[in-house]
């Protein structure tokens, strides 16, 4: 029924060079074994050893999206804040003014936005050429 407990009483030491054991401990951290001890017995005794795979495409994508979306959220709030300031404002001399500003924090969030979508099918075209 429960998980049956293994009582490790026997112990195999082997000794490694600093340079054997940074090629085992790099090997060690691309796989999903929790503890080296698991990772060396999984490779003695012949068992699978899961090995996780990063994509770097994926990894470069992510980190670009996620930049993007915080400069959008930015300039978005920047854009209600201007939105907010027209409306409470009476016509007068600022108010052109607020307009233009307006304006040209419009392109920007448009920019962005294209940016994004452009970098999005840049993505999807790699994803599917793979």
């Amino acid at each position: 029924m429960g998980k049956e407990i293994l009582n490790r009483t026997r112990i195999a030491a082997v000794r490694f060079t600093a340079a054997e054991y940074e090629g085992l401990e790099r090997r060690f951290k691309t796989t999903a074994c929790r503890q080296m001890s698991e990772y060396l017995r999984s490779c003695l005794l012949s068992r699978p050893v899961t090995v996780k795979h990063r994509d770097a495409s994926l990894d470069e994508f992510m980190l670009e999206f996620i930049r993007l979306r915080k400069e959008l959220a930015a300039l978005g709030n920047n854009f209600n804040q201007s939105v907010r300031r027209l409306h409470a404002m009476q016509h007068n001399a600022e108010f052109r003014q607020w307009i233009s500003e307006t304006e040209s924090q419009r392109e920007r969030l448009l920019a962005k936005t294209e940016s994004i979508a452009r970098m999005t099918e840049k993505m999807a075209r790699r994803w599917l050429q793979s």
